[in-house]
């Protein structure tokens, strides 16, 4: 979630091991809607292999900072999404609704919209609803456990048939993810636009509708404050049925504490939800040299957790 991170974004590409990886798995790649909010269209770019099909879908999340735009999914879709095209999985890069514009439970929601676009459209796209994993870094591994462990109801009288299916995922693989705002780096520090995160505070600027006034108002209610940042952080949305995670962190992570990744695995694991959890010795919020290794571990992950 911190600016080194959007680094990561454009030189990933220059690892030699992706780098010995040619974009020659990509059969096609198209830009599609998966739904529209105030009049503006939310976009994913839909990547398939040369290689046949193995009927299972990866979602990447398009997401630093909490900001997400189409130019870095269709960076991802040439690089990062390689392992699993290798295997032959179809690659969706999802962008969302970018802070400061929206706040996170505004980027929940279109993360979302998303999967269930994707799981709705399963046959077009020649993949199983029921296999879809999702990776990610920083906010995108966030957004990645998020949808590994809510959305998994859904709402047969919605009006659009895309709502009515559920909206969750059934495999995690990420990088360095903020897991608990109310626990973050030791237990009652509050990090909602704050602390650490004090850089990203337009995210966690929480608002509510004044019906009398007619315009929205910013929460200050601390008690809210506190229930919103529980609504939004994963470790609080764990049961049995979340999806199984692997996640990976360094111990010198700078801006997102190593803790956020234990804690949720701990808790995984009282639940009895299949985890891993790799530290990454030196590792900090930003590219780590050996990096391609990781996505190689997340492809077997996937294979393992979607077969």
């Amino acid at each position: 979630m911190k600016k080194p991170f959007i680094v990561l974004l454009f030189l990933m590409w220059l690892l030699p091991a992706l780098a010995q990886t040619p974009p020659n798995a990509i059969a096609n790649q198209e830009e599609i809607i998966y739904g529209r909010k105030n009049g503006m269209a939310l976009t994913m770019n839909v990547v398939t292999s040369k290689v046949p099909s193995n009927h299972r879908g990866i979602i990447l999340a398009i997401s630093a900072g909490l900001q997400s735009n189409f130019d870095t999914a269709k960076e991802w879709s040439m690089t990062i999404a390689q392992p699993y095209l290798m295997k032959g999985y179809t690659v969706f890069a999802v962008c969302h609704g970018s802070a400061p514009k929206y706040t996170i439970p505004e980027i929940l929601e279109d993360m979302h919209r998303a999967v269930r676009y994707i799981r709705f459209n399963a046959g077009k796209f020649g993949i199983d609803p029921d296999k879809i994993g999702m990776s990610g870094a920083s906010s995108g591994g966030y957004l990645s456990l998020m949808m590994g462990s809510t959305g998994m109801e859904a709402d047969p009288n919605a009006k659009d048939p895309i709502d009515r299916v559920p909206g969750n995922i059934q495999a995690v693989a990420c990088f360095f993810p903020p897991t608990d705002f109310l626990n973050f780096g030791q237990k009652g520090t509050v990090s909602l636009g704050t602390g650490q995160l004090a850089d990203f505070k337009a995210a966690f600027d929480f608002k509510t509708w004044n019906k009398s006034l007619k315009c929205f108002e910013t929460v200050t209610d601390q008690a809210k404050l506190l229930e919103i940042g529980r609504e939004i952080s994963p470790i609080y949305h764990l049961s049995a049925h979340s999806a199984p995670a692997y996640i990976a962190h360094g111990d010198a992570d700078e801006l997102i504490p190593l803790q956020q990744s234990e804690s949720i695995i701990s808790r995984m694991k009282e639940l009895n939800v299949p985890c891993e959890l790799v530290i990454k010795k030196g590792g900090m919020h930003k590219v780590w040299p050996d990096m391609v290794n990781y996505l190689i571990a997340f492809s077997n992950w996937f294979d393992e957790k979607l077969k």
